[in-house]
């Protein structure tokens, strides 16, 4: 039972789109991950995803409309919702709260997805 600071993990590394674990509750993860430029259009068809902006700014594309998420908010995706996360400012820090099982690129595999993550 140690405390996180979200700034203290965001430190220690400079990559992209690739998530880590920084705590384990209920089956959910709290992961990390920083946002730059637009990931790609995916879904999660047992999962539901909170992204939690502590940085920048998010804006989350759906096939219907799009939402701008700024520092201190968060969205929840419900499963089964596309969507496209896109860093509308240069980087964009998240904290994301989901499913262990949750799988980055959801029903799409690719050079960005994300089998195992690492855990800070």
């Amino acid at each position: 039972m140690d405390r996180v600071n979200p700034a203290e993990k965001f430190a220690l590394f400079d990559d992209a789109w690739h998530p880590r674990v920084v705590a384990e509750l209920n089956g959910q993860q709290v992961k990390v991950v920083k946002l730059r430029g637009e990931f790609v259009w995916h879904h999660h068809e047992h999962e539901d995803e909170l992204f939690w902006v502590v940085r920048g700014i998010l804006r989350l594309r759906f096939r219907d409309r799009d939402v701008r998420v700024g520092e201190g908010e968060f969205i929840v995706v419900p499963r089964g919702t596309e969507h496209l996360p896109v860093a509308e400012t240069e980087e964009v820090w998240v904290v994301l709260i989901e499913p262990a099982s949750t799988l980055n690129t959801g029903n799409v595999r690719g050079e960005r997805t994300r089998e195992t993550l690492e855990r800070l």
